[in-house]
């Protein structure tokens, strides 16, 4: 069985259809989205088309949450005008069948592997959609974010960044982000994301042996800045800057 899992997609459908056209002809029996795939890119209504063409199920993310409810659930303090004002345009760019498709989405998907262990599927923890598991956490807050998982292999998103943690006889990963991956090593410019799109691909043989690949896939970035500028969306250069290179 080979599962395909993305993450973060934050509106930035130019990068998951690269993603997909790289995974294309692959045999490739069941992918999963693990959440934030709509709010805070240029192209919200067509992320939601493509999720609905893919069938997938997609975890519920806290920017996911947060397009539909404005409430704030995370301790990052309360949103600033521009994220409320993005917030809005994204609302007004998706129709009613739309926002009934993100509601649907659920707080944890899992699948039965070959060989009897499942797979976990989150956003931030299998706990809630708003715990951050980084690269210097220890395996103990590891475990004890995860909690109970019944010996499965875990994989959660929200932090924009490959990962992936041995945890005894089982493991946890992060696929990365596929509109927005975080550019860690810049750290004088933590703003800033790469020109690629992330994800993973878990492959699991019918004895149970697995294999995880993490994969980047370059796409034509100044083609995504042009979407941006013409989108309509609050300050484009704010979200454009992002993608710039040095």
């Amino acid at each position: 069985m080979r599962i395909a899992v993305v993450s973060d997609i934050h509106g930035n459908a130019l990068a998951l259809d690269a993603l997909l056209a790289d995974l294309s002809g692959e045999r490739i029996e069941h992918g999963v989205c693990l959440g934030d795939a709509i709010q805070g890119g240029a192209q919200p209504a067509a992320v939601v088309a493509r999720l609905r063409e893919l069938a997938w199920p997609v975890v519920m993310g806290n920017a996911d949450a947060w397009l539909l409810t404005g409430v704030e659930t995370g301790a990052q303090g309360p949103p600033s005008a521009y994220q409320l004002a993005v917030r809005d345009w994204s609302l007004a760019q998706l129709s009613v069948d739309d926002r009934a498709f993100i509601a649907a989405f659920r707080p944890t998907v899992e699948f039965d592997l070959p060989g009897g262990t499942p797979l976990l599927c989150a956003h931030g923890s299998p706990k809630s959609f708003d715990d951050i598991i980084l690269p210097e956490m220890g395996d103990a807050g590891v475990l004890d974010l995860l909690g109970p998982t019944g010996g499965a292999i875990v994989c959660g998103g929200h932090t924009h960044t490959q990962q992936f943690r041995p945890l005894g006889d089982r493991f946890w990963f992060n696929p990365g982000s596929v509109g927005l991956p975080f550019r860690r090593d810049l750290s004088d410019d933590p703003s800033r994301v790469g020109r690629w799109a992330e994800c993973a691909v878990l492959t699991v043989e019918e004895d149970g042996r697995t294999r995880l690949e993490f994969r980047r896939i370059p796409y034509d970035v100044e083609r995504l800045i042009e979407s941006i500028r013409a989108s309509g969306i609050p300050e484009p250069e704010r979200l454009a800057e992002r993608y710039r290179v040095d």
